[in-house]
Formats: structure tokens, C-alpha cells, sequence
């Protein structure tokens, strides 16, 4: 019996993954590809499965990291912080001007999945005014948020949170797909400030009001988070796009460990037709490439999709020419207009009993059931808010916050017993803009990452505007018996002058990069001269070369960027079926 069990066993997981490949090697077929797609993150996953769905398009996935498969930090949700470096790009930030010089890590996904296999499944849209304001500036009303509603909800399945409680009035079902790919849920575990959370949207209703639902297009006031967590397990795009339900379609295959360097002129008569990609795979480090039949899709993010048209040649002439690669289109808006959320925390000492979420038993209960304070992410509520009278203004109309705050619902202890707590603030609308370029003409060098947080001052003007309101928060009839006093470098704000060197550089502030980031590759109206994809996606003077990952969002919306990526993706994938059908 245990035999045919396990035989039983091979023959599923054979079926289940057939078509995920160790290397380049191990493809057999000779048949050409009508689509490759570089990079099997959020939004590549996305693509390989719905091109795939006609049994007519042979896609090829390259995916430079390893399986998403097995790894308990990746599948357990409030593990996420614990992922081994493996499973992440590594990359470090340039000295940022705006933070005294500091560097930060930025991690990203090298993994199948990409970065929704090591993020903190955070699950928001952002505002309707933010793809309001992607559809005025690509001239495209396809961006618009009442035509990308119905590719947000493609993308969702809602499903029950771990614990299984009632959830009613903690969303808006009018809002939500129960049916789709990803699982969203709200939390699965209570806990110890969930309420008092609750009751300061009660008390403090005309600075935080509860909000139903922060993703029916108006995230304004506080309300519950949502998550992409599905049965007490992490859900991304490598276990609901190419999860066992897809992978296994015979015009489907996806080959790991390989890593993109170029893309390539495909024919010396056409000098703008650029189907062909250059990469290694495996161990193996010899440089192939292949070229497509009909596309190249470029889903390797941020940072990796201007990293790798860059290296093509494709890009500012000048700063090609000057770092000594060639250029073979001039696209001076390649790797500009970085733009991301940037975070920084505030602590109080309290008078509360901290729970410790991250035990033995805690772990054991996961991995009998997938329950427990492991099957939740790291907050519970989020919320969000403005700031008057700010000129100039960078949010995009207004149902848009100016800043964000993750409440954390249950405490640390410091190491002399002190409990705190704490939240981390993020300016969901921010005003500096960044870039990505090269450190060398060597093609696997890595980039050079600079976010240029806090370069605008209109920033620093809305992070002192938060922190003021985070003290209102805090100052509430719920926390009477709660809040102490600030803990660490907060404590030691006493003016203006402090406050701004505690946001900008105090060596013992928390201060985090957002990891939102958009807008190196960035869409504007068909023709126009500056940009880097027309709003159909596809780049500007080149031929059958498409990016679609978070890089072409021109503005980063107020939300967590994994769902609108996924929305992007799925309308991408509907507009290449129409070219090619």
C-alpha cells in the first residue's frame, strides 16, 4: 500500500511541476516559443498564464532564482522577516542624500514569484485617483480605475481568514472577487490591540474614521488589513498563477535559475525588431540566447527591467556611451523617475503584557493545521491619512492619503523587559524621485539603486505632519491606560530641529525603505517623446519588445504596489491576446 502511495505521490507531483525546469538543459522541445517572458515574479507569472490559456501561444518563463517549493519562511505568513538571503537579490542602496548618507537594504525576490514570495503580503489598491491619474498621463482611460476594477478583481479570491471568524463588517463584499487567482484574506489571528485600534476610529472618528473597506477605491481613515494569505499560507504568484491548477499545460515551460543579461536586434534588416534574449542558465555559464516568435516581455521589475535594457544599449545615449556600452536606442527616460513609499518608526513604552507571536508552539500549531498567530502577516490594521494645505501637492486627487500607518498589534519587549510598541510610517504619496543605472558595462554587475528618499522637501513637510498625527492617535481616550511615553530616538524629538534630524539621520531611528518601488520604465502617451512604453506596453521605438511589471506605473500609487502589479499584469495579458488573435 505505501508503495502505491508514493507512486500515487510522483505521478501528482510529476503532473504538478512538470514543467518547471532546474536549467535551460533540461528543455527538450525544439518547437520555438511565441512569447518568452524574462522574469517569473508578479507580474510574469500573471502573463505566462493567461497567454498560455490559448493553447496556441508556447510560452517560455526565464526566472533567475530558485523554487518558491518547500521553504517554510516563504510559506508560513509571519515568517516572512526570517527568509534566508537566498531567496533575495541582496541589492544596497547608494549613500541617500536625503538621509545624511545612509545606504539601505533592498530586497527583492530571487525567487519564483518574485518579490510576492518574500514581501509582506500586504494587500492594497491604492486609490481610484491614482489610476485615474496613470490614465491622464498615458492619454490611455484603459488605466483608468473604473476599467482597471474589473482586472483587479480577476486577479482576487477571497477566501475565509485562517481562524475562521465572522468578517462581517470588517469589508465590503461589493468590492471583491471570491473566485479569482490569488487568495486575499482578512487576519487570521486576534490580536492584543485589535480593539483599541477600533475604539480610536470610534473616539478620534474625524481624524480616523473607520473606513469598511480601504480597497473600494478610497483607503482614507483605518480599517482591516487585507492579505495575500490563503488557508494560513502565503499565496503568490508562483503557488495561484503557476500553482498546480497551471503548470502543468504543455505550452508552458519555466526554467529557474537562469539569468537574464540582454535583449538583442533580431534581424539585420530591421534594426528595431528586438524578439531575441540573451541569458545563462544553471551552472552552466556559458552566454545563449533564443529568440521568439512573436514578443519579448520583460517582468523582471524596478530595478531589473531598465537594469537589463540598459545593458542592451537601450536607453540615455550619452550615459551609455560614457560607462562604455553601445547604444542602440536612444531612450533617455530608462532607469528615471524612480519613485517609492518611504518608512520610519515611532515607539512608546507601555503598560501591556506582550503575547510573543514567533514561539515552538506556535510553529507546531501552523504545521499541524496552518493556524495561530503564524498564519497572519504582520499588522492588522492600517491606516491612512492627509495633510492640508500642502503646495505642491503630490497626491493624486482627493480620496489619495498623504501618508500611511501600519499598526502593529501586539508589542516587543526590549531587552531590559520594557514593553513598547509601535508603528511604522510611510509616505504613500511621495514627491523625490530616483534612478537605476549602471556601475559598469559588465552585464551582471549589479545596479546602482538610489531612491532619492526625502530629496523633496515636501516629504520631510508631510513626515513631520504624520508623526503630529500619529501623536494625536496615540494621545486617545483608548490608550489612557496604555501609553507611556516615546521610547529611542523619538524621545529625544523636542523641536523642529530634532524632529527633522530624527526623520532624516538620527543614527538610532528605524528607517526603512518602502520596497514600492515604480516608474523606470514608465508609460506616457503613444508618440510622446519622453517615457519608456507606449500605454499598450510596448517600448518605444523598438519592435515586439513589452515590459509589464510595476516599472511602467509613472507615479507610485498610495497602496502597496503587489495588487495594482497584478491588475497591470492582467490587463497586459488581455491586450497582447488582442494583438496576436
Amino acid at each position: 500500500m505505501n508503495s502505491i502511495r508514493l507512486l500515487t505521490f510522483l505521478t501528482v507531483l510529476h503532473a504538478a511541476y512538470g514543467a518547471i525546469h532546474q536549467s535551460f538543459n533540461a528543455i527538450t522541445s525544439e518547437s520555438p516559443y511565441d512569447f518568452i517572458v524574462a522574469g517569473g515574479g508578479t507580474a510574469g507569472s500573471v502573463i505566462a498564464n493567461r497567454l498560455t490559456e490559448n493553447p496556441n501561444f508556447k510560452v517560455l518563463v526565464l526566472e533567475a532564482g530558485p523554487s518558491n517549493e518547500g521553504v517554510l519562511d516563504i510559506e508560513a505568513p509571519h515568517l516572512f522577516l526570517n527568509i534566508s538571503s537566498t531567496y533575495d537579490w541582496n541589492f544596497t542602496t547608494v549613500p541617500q542624500v536625503g538621509l545624511n548618507g545612509l545606504s539601505l537594504p533592498y530586497p527583492r525576490g530571487y525567487v519564483l514569484g518574485g518579490s510576492s514570495s518574500i514581501n509582506g503580503q500586504v494587500y492594497t489598491r491604492g486609490s481610484s485617483d491614482d489610476y485615474d491619474r496613470w490614465a491622464a498621463i498615458s492619454g490611455d482611460e484603459g488605466w483608468s480605475w473604473n476599467r482597471m476594477l474589473p482586472f483587479i478583481l480577476r486577479n482576487e479570491k477571497l477566501t475565509s481568514p485562517a481562524d475562521g471568524h465572522s468578517t462581517a463588517g470588517q469589508f465590503d463584499p461589493a468590492f471583491h472577487n471570491f473566485t479569482g487567482i490569488t487568495s486575499v484574506s482578512l487576519p487570521g489571528f486576534p490580536r492584543t490591540l485589535d480593539d483599541v485600534f477600533i475604539q480610536t476610529s470610534k473616539d478620534l472618528k474625524d481624524e480616523f474614521p473607520y473606513n469598511l473597506d480601504m480597497n473600494d477605491g478610497n483607503p482614507l481613515g483605518l480599517g482591516w488589513l487585507q492579505s495575500t494569505i490563503g488557508n494560513g499560507t502565503r499565496s503568490s504568484a508562483a503557488t495561484s498563477y503557476l500553482g498546480p491548477r497551471f503548470i502543468h499545460r504543455p505550452n508552458l515551460d519555466v526554467v529557474l535559475n537562469t539569468v537574464v543579461s540582454r535583449v538583442l536586434r533580431s534581424s539585420h534588416r530591421n534594426k528595431d525588431d528586438f524578439r531575441t534574449i540573451e541569458f545563462k542558465s544553471g551552472e552552466d555559464q556559458t552566454l545563449r540566447t533564443i529568440t521568439a516568435k512573436k514578443e519579448i516581455i520583460l517582468s523582471l521589475g524596478t530595478i531589473g527591467t531598465p537594469h537589463i535594457l540598459l545593458n542592451s544599449g537601450i536607453g540615455d545615449e550619452k550615459e551609455l556611451e560614457n560607462i562604455g556600452v553601445q547604444s542602440v536606442l536612444h531612450l533617455p527616460s530608462v532607469g528615471k523617475n524612480f519613485s517609492d513609499h518611504y518608512y520610519f518608526d515611532l515607539t512608546w513604552l507601555v503598560n501591556l503584557t506582550i503575547v510573543p507571536e514567533n514561539t515552538p508552539e506556535a510553529l507546531n500549531q501552523w504545521l499541524a493545521n496552518r493556524t495561530g498567530p503564524l498564519a497572519n502577516g504582520f499588522v492588522n490594521h492600517i491606516a491612512w491619512g492627509r495633510v492640508p494645505n500642502i503646495n505642491p501637492d503630490p497626491v493624486a486627487g482627493p480620496h489619495t492619503p498623504h501618508y500611511e500607518f501600519l499598526l502593529y498589534g501586539n508589542g516587543v519587549v526590549l531587552p531590559t523587559g520594557e514593553p513598547t510598541i509601535h508603528i511604522s510610517i510611510g509616505l504613500s504619496s511621495a514627491a523625490s524621485r530616483g534612478s537605476v543605472s549602471l556601475k559598469s558595462n559588465n552585464t551582471f554587475d549589479t545596479p546602482l539603486i538610489d531612491p532619492g528618499y526625502l530629496t523633496a522637501d515636501t516629504d520631510v513637510l508631510i513626515a513631520k505632519e504624520a508623526i503630529s498625527s500619529a501623536k494625536r492617535f496615540f494621545a486617545g481616550p483608548a490608550w489612557k491606560d496604555i501609553i507611556l511615553r516615546p521610547q529611542g530616538a523619538f524621545a529625544n524629538v523636542t523641536d523642529d530641529q530634532t524632529l527633522e534630524q530624527f526623520i532624516r539621520n538620527d543614527p538610532y531611528a528605524v528607517r526603512l525603505p518602502g520596497l514600492h518601488a515604480v516608474g523606470t520604465a514608465a508609460m506616457s502617451p503613444k508618440g510622446a517623446p519622453y517615457g519608456v512604453v507606449d500605454p499598450d506596453l510596448l517600448v518605444k521605438g523598438a519592435m515586439r519588445l513589452r515590459i509589464v511589471d510595476a516599472s511602467i506605473m509613472p507615479i507610485v500609487p498610495c497602496g502597496h504596489t503587489q495588487a495594482p502589479t497584478y491588475a497591470i499584469a492582467e490587463r497586459a495579458a488581455e491586450l497582447i491576446k488582442k494583438a496576436w488573435v
